[in-house]
């Protein structure tokens, strides 16, 4: 829970997705392909009341969301039945030419080149929480790296033997370390109490960027050494929410996203100083990502992908954005790409979501507050 004024965040559930509030007095939550609710107190903001199950068969997917709504009359509609649908990964050029690769439709998310070009890190979701995967592009091989459903977020280290990632093994999204070919466990860099998405490594190997939310901020960017003491620094606080973290190939500026005019827009920094402010896009921009060369800087815009070049000597300088092709390829998090680029720079790993199957059965129920009614006093009587 997040107050529009103050900003503070408040846990809730601990295990829950896609919540919302009915005017019942509870609320209603999605959690590994179930619905379930809880009695709840709108004025003190807190749960009173014991986990209450449902319904099964909840369609839902690996990011959490769920195809459940409630009306304020009281009605439910839902739909049931099957997996969510998978998702092909898909080479495209500058010119938008698409070309599918040879893996397998998967919940796919987050795919990540590796600094040879040769393979992919990649989340993999199966409607219940998802793993960190690697593929052999030229083997087309696919292999397991996490076993939790809780990792996601993969970045390859400058080296490409490590990968680090986010994830919930420990209670609360924090950032992880492990071997990419799967050997040794996986490292936790620092503990923490609040939430850690990974940003991105210098090109150096020696600091990583990350995005902080907590309850006193929806979005902060920090950085963490991994030489000597791991000791997080705050890098750019704001009222605003700022994502992406993105350290140039370079090692001298970071891109990030911030909604500091209303909505997403794409500015550069410099790294590490944090001095002076560049803003990149003019018409909105989300899912920013670095050209190999550093000439250049990618988002999107909705369907659009749109594409900048820099000026970065001993100022930074950038042109006018211009639309390098329009397609709807996934876009899901608003700071985190779903999207790549190869070291050469001339392609880009996207991700399609297949043509969607209908839901086996697409369910209703009328006067559905009054049975969530009998069904909370019956499980406090217990």
């Amino acid at each position: 829970m997040e107050s529009l004024t103050t900003h503070e965040r408040r846990t809730l559930i601990q295990r829950g997705t896609y919540g919302r509030y009915a005017s019942s007095g509870h609320l209603v939550y999605a959690w590994e392909g179930s619905l379930l609710a809880s009695a709840f107190d709108l004025g003190r903001m807190k749960v009173t009341g014991p986990e209450i199950p449902l319904l099964e068969n909840l369609r839902s997917s690996a990011d959490g969301s769920a195809q459940f709504a409630l009306s304020g009359s009281g009605s439910l509609v839902y739909a049931s039945g099957g997996p969510p649908p998978a998702r092909t990964l898909i080479w495209v050029d500058r010119q938008g030419n698409a070309r599918p690769l040879p893996a397998q439709a998967r919940m796919y998310g987050q795919p990540r080149v590796s600094p040879d070009g040769r393979r992919l890190a990649v989340e993999i979701g199966d409607g219940a929480g998802s793993d960190i995967w690697t593929y052999d592009l030229a083997r087309d091989v696919l292999a397991r790296l996490t076993y939790d459903r809780k990792s996601e977020f993969p970045r390859w280290a400058p080296d490409g033997k490590h990968l680090v990632f986010s994830s919930a093994k420990s209670g609360v999204i924090n950032l992880f370390f492990q071997a990419a070919d799967g050997s040794g466990q996986a490292e936790q860099l620092f503990p923490s109490e609040v939430e850690q998405w990974v940003g991105s490594w210098s090109r150096d190997g020696r600091m990583l960027t990350f995005v902080q939310v907590s309850p006193t901020d929806s979005g902060d960017i920090w950085v963490l050494p991994l030489q000597g003491e791991r000791k997080p620094q705050p890098f750019l606080r704001a009222p605003f929410t700022q994502y992406g973290a993105l350290i140039s190939p370079d090692g001298r500026w970071l891109a990030y996203l911030s909604d500091e005019s209303g909505r997403f827009e794409v500015y550069v920094t410099s790294f590490p100083s944090g001095q002076g402010k560049w803003q990149i896009s003019t018409e909105g921009g989300t899912q920013v990502i670095w050209a190999p060369t550093g000439r250049e800087l990618f988002w999107r815009n909705g369907d659009k992908v749109m594409a900048a070049g820099v000026e970065a000597n001993t100022t930074f300088a950038a042109a006018k954005p211009m639309l390098l092709f329009s397609a709807a390829y996934m876009r899901h998090w608003q700071g985190l790409p779903d999207w790549d680029i190869t070291p050469d720079g001339q392609r880009f790993v996207m991700i399609k979501n297949s043509e969607a199957e209908s839901p086996t059965q697409v369910n209703v129920v009328l006067n559905w507050f009054e049975e969530l009614k009998k069904g909370s006093n019956a499980e406090q009587k217990r």
